[in-house]
């Protein structure tokens, strides 16, 4: 019997053993990295940059951006390197480490999803009232709140996954390392702990669920309630984004955690995987972008000055800073433009 004591390394899950696979694999994530590492890059730059996009929305999917942007490195470079240098293996503590990031990324992730819905639901059915409820100091806090939830989360996941016994060996079924691949090689006699800890985490989850339901019933009966058609396609523009990204991460997320054990299989579960934790990040950037025509004009303008300035790497250093800067700035600042008309 094994234990997590002894255990010094697991071996990921093989996409396939022939060679020629395992290379086209690997372009293939790397054009998928590569995608949202642009995409995301770009969207976090702009923002910082541009002081018109200076306002909770922006923020917000500023949040998101970088967050998409570190749970795909946190798990594609690894596998990326398994394929080119094929290997299955991972140490110990890279596969803690990959699971406590990657738990703490999606989980603040899908906390900021709810609170981009409470910021949808004030700007378009508190307009009157929007300032109050999402002032600069309540944006850093509600961003904070996030994060704080998912470096929880993670933390109790992961410090109470890699204490229990593992009695199974120590080959993941998983290209990467999380929870349920992890559980089910410990002792059956000692998961319990961690099982209620997931039902717990479940349900919270579910809470978040409800709010951003909720929350849009409320937003879909106000926009009817407007009487120009012009005016209720706007406020629809500013929410079908993130509902679009919230629809894709849920829909995603219970297909694959409450699916039932009669259709599953290594197969899919490895489909499945690649869609929730490869696929959302290179694809949000084009969702929030494709019909934002004010982040659009703003990437326009920053784009020209970027490649005609001779000093790029000031450009650059500027814009991390502001980026670094931006929480600080807008408790300095005086918003003069409602919750209706800051989101065109």
């Amino acid at each position: 019997m094994s234990n997590s004591s002894s255990t010094t390394h697991f071996l990921l899950l093989a996409f396939t053993g022939t060679r020629q696979l395992q290379l086209l694999h690997f372009w293939l994530f790397l054009a998928t990295y590569l995608a949202a590492l642009l995409g995301n890059s770009l969207i976090i730059t702009t923002i910082a940059c541009d002081h018109h996009l200076h306002t909770p929305m922006y923020f917000f999917l500023l949040n998101l951006a970088f967050l998409d942007l570190v749970s795909i490195t946190t798990i594609l470079p690894k596998s990326m390197a398994n394929f080119l240098w094929d290997t299955r293996a991972i140490s110990y503590a890279g596969c803690a480490s990959q699971l406590f990031f990657f738990s703490l990324f999606l989980s603040a992730e899908y906390f900021l999803l709810t609170v981009m819905a409470y910021d949808r639901y004030a700007a378009i059915c508190r307009p009157l009232h929007y300032e109050t409820l999402l002032g600069s100091r309540v944006c850093v806090l509600l961003a904070a709140a996030a994060w704080a939830c998912g470096f929880l989360t993670a933390l109790l996941h992961t410090a109470n996954t890699f204490s229990l016994p593992l009695c199974q060996g120590n080959a993941v079924e998983q290209f990467f390392c999380e929870i349920p691949p992890i559980l089910k090689l410990c002792c059956s006699t000692s998961c319990l702990r961690e099982v209620w800890l997931l039902a717990f985490s479940a349900f919270a989850f579910a809470g978040c669920f409800v709010f951003i339901v909720v929350s849009y019933v409320q937003i879909f009966r106000a926009v009817l309630r407007i009487p120009s058609q012009q005016g209720r396609h706007k406020a629809f523009a500013t929410c079908l984004p993130h509902l679009a990204v919230v629809s894709l991460f849920i829909t995603i997320g219970i297909f694959v955690y409450l699916k039932p054990p009669s259709i599953s299989s290594p197969s899919l579960d490895l489909v499945m995987a690649v869609l929730y934790s490869v696929v959302p990040p290179a694809v949000n950037p084009l969702i929030y972008s494709l019909r934002n025509q004010e982040l659009k004009d703003a990437l326009s303008k920053l784009m020209p000055g970027c490649f005609e300035n001779s000093h790029r790497n000031s450009i650059s250093i500027h814009c991390l800073q502001q980026a670094a800067q931006m929480s600080h700035s807008w408790i300095d600042e005086n918003g003069d433009r409602d919750g209706s008309t800051q989101y065109e």
